[in-house]
């Protein structure tokens, strides 16, 4: 009985030789060789079909339907006919280090510059100027443009309790909530200056939103709803740029002082309201800073622009010296699958490291401005920014290849 491949595979998929046994009829068959994900149309017979998924497992998508296929495995789907949408997915993920990014494209032009990972989506914000711009994506790689409720220059995003919260620094007080990712909801900031950067973390059963601001002040806030704010206050004046939360603990650093200089303040808060000063190992404009769980340690990490100079911390209080693999106008850091992974503007140097402290040498698709960085599901995904038109952004999936798939009608054994 002949086996035939439909349709012709797209690009990171190959003819796949690992077939149905006595299959009456095939109607997809192929290989992921280097690209984690596949979308075409096929036609069905109106009845159920088999899927399979060999060397390492996927999720299958069918007419809108998710079906898990573990490796070696068959299952059987829903009853489907003609023009049937189907996308498969490598869903194993591998330990292989993010040494090589592939590019990206935003739905619309902005700098984006906030980006984060929740319920099964990547949000980012934007701004150019005063603009209403966001985007979400379910794989990090592909994105879909949404509507803030406002038209501020948005530049933070975070999640958790359910809830996307979203800042702006265009000095108003206008926030912004949603709770699919999709859709944005208007909220009222504690005060009316340039936000920054806003985190997640839970304090004693307690959800706590944190902003601070990148004005030069003290001004920062808190919300245990995401949708409505109190004010609270830094240690310092300063032009405080970002905020994690790891293991009980909000970290603030700042990137510079009244004159624009230099500065090595940092602050953390273990209630989400009240904040305590702590100072980073050098002077330098800190410009993003991260939490990661490595083994067992907590792991606070900090990166800089236009040095090697980088800092960790194992308690979110004291830090240490660490060196970056380069120079260069580091924007963002984020934690995913045991690699903290920096990222920087105007050049094709990234970076990553296993532990916080030592850092390797990554490359980035091009020489864009890249800016946000975050995790999920296997997916490190990266925005730019760049005169308020940029769309460039870039991932690393860490999907265990190569799958070989299959939908077909007939016996339900496999090779």
């Amino acid at each position: 009985m002949g086996q035939s491949t439909f349709p012709v595979p797209s690009t990171g998929s190959s003819t796949s030789t690992v077939l149905p046994v006595n299959a009456s009829s095939v109607i997809l068959d192929g290989s992921l060789t280097s690209a984690s994900t596949y979308t075409t149309t096929v036609n069905g017979n109106g009845g159920i079909a088999y899927l399979t998924a060999t060397d390492n497992p996927a999720t299958i998508t069918v007419g809108g339907t998710a079906y898990s296929v573990p490796a070696n495995t068959v299952v059987a789907s829903k009853a489907f006919g003609a023009s049937t949408s189907v996308t498969v997915a490598a869903s194993g993920i591998a330990t292989s280090p993010p040494t090589t990014f592939t590019s990206s494209t935003f739905a619309s032009g902005a700098n984006w510059f906030g980006i984060c990972y929740g319920n099964g989506l990547f949000v980012a914000v934007g701004g150019t100027g005063s603009t209403n711009y966001g985007a979400y994506s379910s794989n990090g790689t592909t994105w879909s443009s949404s509507t803030m409720p406002s038209s501020s220059n948005w530049c933070g995003v975070t999640y958790g309790n359910g809830y996307f919260v979203a800042v702006q620094q265009s000095g108003t007080t206008a926030g912004a909530y949603s709770t699919n990712g999709t859709t944005w909801t208007a909220s009222t900031m504690s005060s009316s200056v340039t936000w920054a950067s806003v985190a997640y973390g839970l304090i004693s059963a307690t959800n706590y939103y944190v902003a601070i601001t990148s004005a030069l002040s003290t001004v920062a806030a808190y919300s245990t709803n995401g949708t409505t704010w109190t004010a609270s206050t830094l240690p310092s004046s300063r032009y405080w740029i970002s905020v994690t939360f790891g293991n009980g603990y909000f970290v603030s650093i700042a990137n510079a002082t009244t004159s624009f200089a230099t500065t090595n303040s940092a602050s953390y808060s273990t209630n989400g309201t009240t904040w305590t000063a702590s100072t980073l190992p050098s002077s330098q404009y800190w410009y993003s800073v991260t939490y990661g769980l490595v083994g067992a340690t907590s792991t606070y990490v900090a990166v800089a622009n236009g040095t090697t100079a980088g800092a960790y911390s194992t308690n979110g209080t004291t830090w240490t010296a660490s060196t970056m693999p380069s120079s260069a106008t580091w924007n963002g850091v984020a934690y995913g699958n045991g690699y903290f992974v920096a990222v920087a503007s105007g050049t094709t140097a990234g970076a990553y490291s296993t532990n916080g402290t030592t850092w390797t040498a990554s490359t980035m698709p091009s020489s864009s401005s890249w800016y946000g960085i975050a995790y999920g599901n296997g997916v490190f995904a990266v925005t730019t920014v760049g005169g308020g038109t940029a769309t460039a952004g870039a991932y690393y999936s860490f999907a265990a290849l190569p799958v070989n798939f299959g939908i077909y009608n007939g016996p339900t054994t496999i090779n």
